[in-house]
């Protein structure tokens, strides 16, 4: 690719967003971004254009706070890996076998019309569902026996109805046809709305971080949401994670992307606890949720209350299916959406053409991405939606809520082309082996404290983690220190330095 065709992307991106075009001279990206990683999809390209356009938007804020301007510069291999940073870390003081990224019962499932059906299981809640939809013991081979009574679509909606989260394999001419993928076929991977008056954000202090004195509420889990608010502390914001005690957690996961934040549990069923995440959205510069749309309304948070009560708010929010179409109520996550809209038929296929083994009946079995690209991309353009909406209210005032969902980031990525097959599997990296002590993976890594929690005082220890790939030559991010776990601090604000 010319180095024209590589920048692209994230010039696209960043004008559609009414972003100063003469930050752009200032990012640097990878001239050879692909393959990075044995994938048919510019894994690459998407993985250092969304961290490279959340790293340029931090360097415009701080630009705009103090006049000093930097270069932001990402390599495609290290963004690749970051897009599965989940994987690469480790604890002080543990050992054994690596947690495996998903449940023993979670994957692909042949079903009657000769189809398949993803299942999702890693919260307890879903595998139970699944369960007594099936009526089968929670054994793979159980559920791969009642799962051959039933067509993959009709699971699929049954599933739907019943509250759990599985999606039928479809290719992407299959998924164009569907009134979801139509209801989605023009929506950009991040939109920015404004959502109410306010007067601008005065501009004033010394930040030492382009965030620095921003306040952000963290109401995310698994991986995408996570991601952003992880990026948004590392840019200096203070990042207030907020998981209620009563659901489950997934605490292998919670380590990584935590990282840079605090955490707090509140349960907001409870009058006390909700009255005290009432006073933080009061006091909150950006609120950050990941539930399906509309889900926050009902306890009184959703973009319109909370934009009642805090004029001037960025409000940010992700979801699986989008805003419109008969999806928009649908759970999903990262797996589910890659096989529902064709990127695990495309991958299988692309595949098949490099081994030549073309002559199988189809559909073929599915090949997921090597990684969570959507989930990671999408907390990437999150970060970067917020930034350019923050950026919003100091020159232009107003409130404003961002949108990004999961399918209409894995239609950017899919716009961005598939690569020769013999080209990405042949000459595409795998990824390295899950050990800090990997080669390559202690390249990137980088050692995180365990922060001094205001709840609970235990022994600080420290891991070993991936590095952020953006590189900002004024103010590198922070890396240092990590909760480690959900429960350690008061549900308060640090004071503002400014």
């Amino acid at each position: 690719m010319t180095t024209t065709a590589v920048r692209a992307p994230a010039e696209a991106l960043w004008k559609s967003l009414r972003l100063p075009l003469d930050a752009l001279h200032h990012l640097r990206l990878g001239d050879h971004p692909d393959p990075s990683v044995d994938s048919s999809f510019r894994i690459g390209t998407a993985a250092q254009t969304a961290i490279g356009l959340s790293g340029l938007a931090a360097a415009e804020l701080n630009k705009l706070r103090t006049g000093i301007e930097q270069d932001v510069t990402v390599e495609a291999r290290h963004a690749v890996l970051e897009c599965k940073s989940e994987a690469y870390y480790s604890m002080e003081g543990v050992t054994g076998e690596k947690f495996a990224l998903f449940d023993a019962l979670a994957g692909v499932y042949r079903t009657k019309d000769h189809s398949y059906v993803r299942i999702h299981t890693n919260f307890p809640h879903h595998k139970q569902a699944i369960l007594d939809i099936l009526r089968c013991a929670p054994t793979r081979e159980s559920i791969a026996e009642a799962m051959l009574q039933w067509n993959a679509v009709d699971f699929e909606t049954e599933a739907a109805n019943r509250r759990a989260v599985a999606t039928a394999l479809r290719s992407f001419q299959e998924w164009d046809a569907h009134p979801q993928g139509q209801a989605l076929a023009t929506t950009p991977p991040v939109m920015l709305i404004k959502v109410g008056d306010a007067p601008k954000r005065e501009l004033g202090g010394k930040p030492a971080h382009p965030l620095s004195d921003i306040r952000v509420l963290d109401l995310t889990r698994v991986l995408a949401g996570p991601v952003c608010g992880r990026t948004l502390a590392a840019h200096g914001a203070d990042v207030l994670l907020v998981t209620s005690p009563k659901l489950p957690a997934l605490p292998d996961l919670d380590v990584d992307t935590s990282r840079g934040k605090r955490t707090t549990q509140l349960d907001l069923n409870e009058t006390a606890d909700r009255e005290t995440f009432s006073s933080l959205v009061k006091d909150a510069d950006v609120f950050l949720q990941a539930y399906r749309p509309g889900g926050l309304a009902g306890k009184g948070f959703g973009v319109e209350n909370v934009v009642r009560v805090r004029p001037g708010i960025v409000y940010a929010s992700l979801c699986a299916y989008g805003w419109d179409g008969p999806w928009r109520d649908r759970r999903g996550f990262d797996s589910l959406v890659q096989t529902a809209t064709g990127f695990n038929v495309a991958e299988a296929e692309a595949y098949a053409a490099y081994t030549g083994e073309t002559a199988a009946p189809r559909p073929l079995p599915p090949k997921p991405l090597p990684l969570q690209a959507l989930d990671h991309v999408a907390g990437y353009m999150l970060a970067f939606g917020i930034q350019a909406a923050l950026y919003r209210t100091f020159t232009e005032g107003g409130s404003w809520e961002v949108r990004v969902s999961l399918a209409a980031v894995g239609r950017w990525i899919r716009s961005l082309g598939q690569l020769d097959p013999v080209l990405a599997f042949r000459d595409g990296p795998p990824l390295p082996p899950r050990s800090m002590e990997d080669t390559e993976v202690s390249r990137y890594a980088v050692k995180v404290q365990q922060a001094k929690g205001s709840t609970v005082r235990s022994e600080q220890k420290s891991m070993m983690a991936l590095a952020h790939a953006a590189k900002l030559s004024v103010t590198p991010v922070k890396e240092g220190e990590a909760p480690m776990r959900l429960d350690a601090h008061a549900p308060e604000w640090l004071l503002r330095d400014g």
